[in-house]
């Protein structure tokens, strides 16, 4: 059987759509290797391998967790955009007014950082950034919180221009996520994979960044009028119903990817029009709004409803998309024709990455190992390892393939090699991340003591080692990069 050939372009992608979904993605890349080595420098810390003053250690914290959120989040849009816009007409010029507005956020948040000296971690939990108890001043917690809020405005700008045109092709958000087909006869004529997966996560998306954005204003009102006073388990809330939604959607949108790209390599359709997957998508964009209270498990004082809802749902809520997304994976790979390369081998990674992923995080969902996990490291081992392995894999695999379709970037043994050190730096990565926290590593902490050290000390090797993978993809994708924005369609 002869294999088939996964490098064919997009007929309805041209050079102005292309343009902007590869500065997306290089703007991606760029931003990934500066937050993976900050990353790298706090366990070299930890590890009292690198000496750093704790208030600069809080300062690169910050900046870590909030850039690897951003940056997996303009990852996601990045490819939910090319293939979405496949099937409606988006706007060009939305999409690079997202990305403009991103990158003036950024600039906000690293002054706030680096000059104001904000350390208030990316949750900015009220009223921690208008007590700073001398460590920052008011103006550098005030350019984080902008930044943020102008990082929304761009997001919340994309998914308003996803929202318009899919109802105008398809009508109505039920329809694009396939109801009629769901709940009535299937007669086949569901909406593609790419359009279901975008409709939920514009619907979640809009619903977490309008919460985050409210709750970002009330704590810049409150920085500069203390007596404007906010409920701090309402501002809990709202901050962790957006962060948990907003994480959340970067892997939504990123599995797009998997579901276009991985029947390209193997011959085989992904059954994107059944029941079972339509149903597991529309359980999602309900289990994804109402999980978040998980995070809140010790906050005693929230309603009991919502602690039992919050983990009741925290055990199903992955499950209806990652059971047919591992087993759409399975059924695709399953004796088929695959020719194997960077791109192919990064989706499959992914794959497994979301799957074994959201294992530890069931398990911090439970109550009583909440109580003692919660704050160790655990809890970053768990997100280190969907994002790592997940929704970032995807992000470099869809890179792959651009520059191998469009730029004709050929692979070489260093990319073999490349992707085995990432895989096994990954696993060997997360896997300190939870063994510290097995041990009771406590997260956000600057200095360990000497039974923990050698955890972090393994830990940085293995993110060397990530890093210098992802160093070789990152420059694979920029070598190609003039050459895939050139291309005719």
């Amino acid at each position: 059987m002869s294999q088939p050939d996964p490098y064919q372009p997009d007929p309805g992608i041209g050079r102005s759509e292309r343009g902007v979904v590869l500065a997306y993605m290089a703007t991606s890349g760029a931003v990934l290797l500066l937050m993976m080595v900050l990353g790298l420098i706090m366990r070299l810390d930890q590890g009292e391998l690198l000496g750093m003053a704790p208030d600069w250690f809080y300062r690169v914290l910050t900046l870590h967790g909030t850039g690897m959120v951003g940056i997996a989040g303009l990852a996601g849009a990045g490819i939910m955009w090319y293939f979405l816009r496949q099937y409606v007409g988006l706007s060009l010029a939305v999409a690079w007014a997202n990305l403009a507005l991103f990158l003036a956020g950024v600039i906000l948040i690293i002054t706030g950082i680096a000059l104001g000296g904000y350390a208030g971690a990316w949750t900015f939990l009220y009223p921690l950034p208008a007590n700073p108890m001398g460590m920052w001043d008011t103006g550098g917690a005030a350019s984080f919180l902008v930044g943020l809020l102008i990082i929304g405005v761009g997001f919340l700008l994309l998914h308003l221009d996803c929202a318009r045109a899919i109802i105008a092709r398809y009508g109505s958000l039920g329809r694009a996520l396939g109801w009629p087909q769901l709940f009535g006869r299937n007669d086949g004529k569901a909406p593609d994979a790419a359009v279901v997966a975008s409709t939920m996560v514009l619907i979640v998306n809009t619903l977490g960044l309008v919460s985050g954005a409210a709750i970002v204003v009330m704590s810049l009102i409150n920085l500069y009028f203390p007596a404007f006073q906010v409920d701090p388990l309402l501002a809990k809330n709202l901050i962790y119903f957006f962060g948990h939604v907003f994480i959340n959607a970067t892997i939504y949108m990123a599995v797009i990817a998997v579901y276009h790209l991985l029947p390209r390599y193997t011959g085989r359709p992904w059954p994107s029009s059944n029941k079972a997957f339509l149903g597991a998508w529309t359980a999602s964009t309900v289990m994804v709004i109402i999980v978040y209270p998980h995070h809140l498990l010790m906050d005693f004082v929230q309603p009991q409803w919502m602690l039992v809802m919050g983990q009741i749902i925290s055990y199903t809520s992955g499950l209806p998309v990652l059971a047919v997304t591992a087993y759409g994976a399975i059924v695709n790979l399953h004796r088929a024709p695959i020719r194997w390369d960077l791109a192919s081998a990064l989706l499959v990674l992914s794959a497994f990455g979301w799957a074994a992923g959201i294992i530890p995080a069931m398990v911090d969902a439970t109550i009583v190992v909440n109580q003692v996990m919660h704050n160790t490291l655990w809890v970053p081992g768990h997100f280190h390892f969907y994002l790592l392995l997940g929704t970032i894999a995807m992000a470099l695999g869809f890179m792959a393939w651009m520059v191998r379709t469009y730029g004709g970037a050929r692979e070489s043994g260093l990319d073999q090699l490349s992707f085995w050190v990432y895989a096994v730096g990954g696993v060997g990565f997360v896997g300190m991340f939870l063994i510290g926290g097995r041990e009771g590593t406590p997260r956000r902490f600057a200095e360990h003591l000497s039974g923990w050290i050698p955890y972090d000390r393994w830990a940085s090797l293995f993110a060397a080692l990530v890093i210098a993978a992802t160093a070789v993809f990152v420059v694979r994708f920029f070598a190609g990069l003039r050459r895939a924005a050139l291309t005719e369609a």
